[in-house]
């Protein structure tokens, strides 16, 4: 919804819709280009076609609305994580290739949602905002524990070896695979060859 459209009083009961319609405000206001700074309480009221003060009752700050957005965000990865990982041919192998790649993709298709996510571009205190420790801490949980499972059964299968620290690997192979995302965001040719995120993948992954 823009703020050139007459934007309907919600009824009772439908605190949740506009909820929602503020995240995706916030996240339409990221897509078009920008970052933190583009989303601000009176941006997203205008984008979402409302006035200012209808926002507090679902958000204390401007912080809560990004963590709102992020945690979204983390949602839609861990799904698309778990549906490539789904719907993979047979073996941890190929699970595994598909999880990896499927993240690859995400960073890809929606590089201002990904770096708001994981590029510093969002920066919240704990000191002055309404975000808390825990909040911040359960980011990207469940996102990680499916990497996690997915390595662990190749581990289990016998294809990956090296050290005996799955949680170990797999932050390494979360942080390769974050490093090459960010890499393909920034730079405006690739070097190296066409194959080398699956390159990337054997090794921090330790695939026989």
């Amino acid at each position: 919804m823009t703020n050139t459209e007459p934007r309907r009083r919600n009824r009772r009961g439908e605190g949740g819709k506009l909820r929602d319609e503020i995240i995706a405000a916030a996240v339409a206001l990221l897509d078009e280009g920008g970052d933190e700074r583009a989303v601000t309480l009176r941006s997203v009221a205008r984008k979402a076609g409302i006035a200012a003060p209808s926002i507090y009752p679902h958000f204390a700050d401007q912080p809560s609305i990004m963590l709102a957005v992020v945690q979204q965000e983390m949602d839609t990865l861990t799904a698309a994580l778990k549906e490539a990982g789904d719907n993979a041919p047979p073996g941890a192998r190929a699970r595994l290739f598909a999880v990896c790649n499927a993240y690859l993709d995400f960073a890809r298709v929606h590089p201002q949602r990904y770096r708001i996510m994981f590029g510093g571009l969002w920066t919240p205190s704990t000191e002055d905002t309404s975000i808390t420790d825990a909040d911040l801490d359960a980011l990207g949980v469940e996102a990680f524990t499916l990497l996690v499972e997915v390595l662990g059964a190749c581990v289990e299968e016998g294809i990956a070896h090296g050290s005996d620290d799955l949680y170990g690997d797999s932050v390494a192979l979360w942080l390769g695979l974050h490093g090459l995302a960010h890499q393909r965001a920034v730079v405006r040719k690739m070097p190296g060859p066409a194959d080398v995120g699956d390159r990337l993948i054997r090794a921090l992954a330790h695939l026989k």
